[in-house]
């Protein structure tokens, strides 16, 4: 176990002294009489020393910078560092969010054009950078259906949720005040039709759907699902998580989707930031408009300069403090930027290619679960290992890859029938030669599991934190 600060402290060692300007200041001058009677449990550490602790932390901490990181409905992909230069220029870190808006045209100008980039990217006509993250702008997307129908005085209060939607869907309809119906998949992997038909009544304000699903696959019937949840009056909802499969290829506005948000740190390469900041734009077609968070960036009516828009007729209100996470929007802005029309279609092309390439080296002894082309990630079973897909999972560690999403890991959650599945992302970002050692490296486990299975059921041997026993982790 690695000693913390306070087992490293020695009485009297200290980093630098900071002195404020002035003559012979001592912030203790401004207090009568001292508050504390004892010493603080403080560590007294050199500079030097302060540094090497956390660059050594920071080693045991895996991120897409430092190794393979194949978690499934994640989209760990790379984060261009050219990007963080970009957010730092003077004319946006220099800025105050309550200076008048003709002093920041600049940054106005961006922000109008990456709405106009997402609602094209979505098929959408109108767009909200307010949300502060993916789950933020699920919740401002429910806000406003809520509220649509509100207006139109029809008391729906469930709402529909496929069981291979984003696993954040029911708490955030939940959050919003509705009661959540579990639509179940086929055998196939695709939503259940005639459940979803007689499902659908004039209680239900809409259906929440991820597409492709987190079962890696794409929902061929999309379009009669649309039709279903409209001739009821419903609306559609897309949880843009898995956008990173269909960019330039097919727009969930196009497929009927009344209302999307998206991620900016899955789909457009932004820091996933590890719990803030980030970035959940919202779109929503025409008739939805009036309802979006405010403010957002309108042109001006001579359309020679921009404004805020700050009063829509039934808007849900603000919110986000002023303009939304700018900083994460000015990365999304140059992603969208660098990579063109052109780019994001082949990226999303290269996350699908390369998440078959997976599933088709790896059946041998992690079969697909469903038996046909996947999407952007592969949901394997691994009914056939020696071990279980937890052990399996661990024993990654030791080789430096991130464990794939397991059942009832965070974002996602597979039947009883599935407990055994392993969900794989790799996302456009990694070249053939890097699948090919990860696909290696599986194979090794694998065959190490074959001839030492107490072995991998105790992994990881290499990292700082061991196996937790299953007896004492939380379950739900």
């Amino acid at each position: 176990m690695k000693k913390t600060l306070l087992h490293k402290s020695r009485y009297g060692v200290g980093g630098a002294w900071l002195r404020f300007d002035g003559d012979n200041f001592e912030p203790l001058d401004f207090l009568d009489h001292p508050l504390r009677t004892g010493l603080l449990n403080i560590p007294d550490v050199s500079e030097s020393e302060l540094v090497r602790h956390f660059t050594d932390l920071s080693n045991d901490s895996h991120g897409a910078d430092n190794g393979f990181y194949p978690l499934g409905s994640c989209t760990m992909k790379y984060n261009p560092k050219a990007h963080e230069r970009y957010s730092k220029f003077d004319g946006f870190s220099a800025i105050h969010p309550c200076q008048p808006t003709e002093h920041i045209q600049g940054l106005l100008e961006l922000l109008y054009t990456l709405q106009s980039y997402i609602a094209e990217l979505t098929g959408m006509d109108y767009v909200s950078l307010q949300p502060a993250a993916g789950a933020h702008g699920e919740f401002a997307g429910l806000l406003i259906i809520r509220k649509f129908f509100e207006k139109k005085k029809q008391k729906r209060n469930i709402i529909l949720i496929a069981d291979s939607a984003h696993g954040t869907n029911p708490s955030t309809a939940s959050m919003v005040g509705y009661e959540c119906q579990i639509i179940p998949t086929t055998a196939e992997g695709l939503l259940d039709i005639p459940l979803l038909k007689a499902s659908m009544s004039n209680e239900v304000a809409g259906l929440m759907l991820t597409n492709p699903s987190t079962l890696g696959l794409f929902e061929e019937n999309i379009e009669e699902v649309a039709a279903i949840v409209h001739e009821k009056g419903g609306l559609l909802y897309y949880d843009g998580a898995n956008l990173n499969a269909l960019m330039g290829l097919v727009r969930p506005g196009d497929m009927g989707f009344d209302v999307v948000h998206i991620n900016t740190h899955k789909t457009l390469a932004t820091p996933h930031g590890g719990g803030g900041p980030g970035a959940g734009p919202i779109g929503v077609k025409h008739f939805l408009e009036s309802y979006l968070p405010v403010p957002i960036v309108r042109r001006s009516v001579d359309g020679l300069h921009y404004v805020l828009n700050t009063h829509g007729e039934n808007t849900i209100g603000q919110i986000k403090q002023y303009l939304g996470h700018v900083s994460v929007l000015i990365k999304a802005y140059a992603y969208i930027r660098s990579m063109g029309p052109d780019g994001l279609r082949q990226a999303s092309q290269d996350a699908v290619l390369n998440a078959n390439y997976i599933q088709y080296h790896l059946s041998d002894f992690l079969p697909p679960v469903f038996n046909k082309i996947c999407m952007h990630e592969c949901l394997l079973s691994g009914d056939l290992l020696p071990v279980s897909s937890y052990s399996f999972a661990k024993r990654l560690i030791d080789h430096k890859i991130h464990p794939p999403t397991l059942v009832g890991a965070g974002c996602v959650y597979f039947p009883n029938a599935m407990k055994n599945a392993m969900l794989i992302e790799p996302t456009e970002t990694e070249s053939k030669s890097a699948l090919d050692e990860m696909i290696d490296v599986f194979k090794r486990v694998y065959l190490e599991s074959l001839s030492d299975a107490d072995y991998v059921n105790h992994a990881p041997h290499l990292g700082t934190i061991k196996k937790i026993p299953e007896s004492t982790q939380l379950t739900v």
